[in-house]
């Protein structure tokens, strides 16, 4: 490894993985193992699957779907947020002819 990676030792239904991780990011990618953990560990005590291999499966398909319904929010709010800037510099341009139109009348 080189040294802007290191070896990171994390632990998912008692077994431990050792994964690569960017220096900096370890904090991140425990949390993300715990998460998966729990996951996992939900889906085992529900009783309906219990082949580990099924339950990452599972796991991973909820954690995508969750992420692509985000990244659809995200979007979604982001063209708000152009809409509204939009409009925002819209009554602004408006403001200021407004404003120079009165300007022009008072000096005539």
């Amino acid at each position: 490894m080189n040294d802007k990676v290191q070896a990171v030792a994390v632990k998912i239904m008692d077994k431990e993985y050792k994964v690569a991780c960017p220096k900096g990011e370890h904090e991140s990618l425990v949390a993300s193992a715990k998460e998966v953990d729990t996951r996992m560990r939900d889906i085992r005590k529900s009783g309906k699957v219990l082949n580990a291999d099924r339950i990452g499966v599972l796991v991973a398909l909820n954690l995508a779907h969750e992420l692509l319904t985000a990244k659809t929010q995200v979007t979604n709010i982001d063209d708000n947020v152009l809409d509204r800037i939009d409009q925002l510099q819209a009554r602004i341009h408006e403001t200021m002819e407004t404003c120079a139109a009165n300007e022009n009348s008072k000096t005539h």
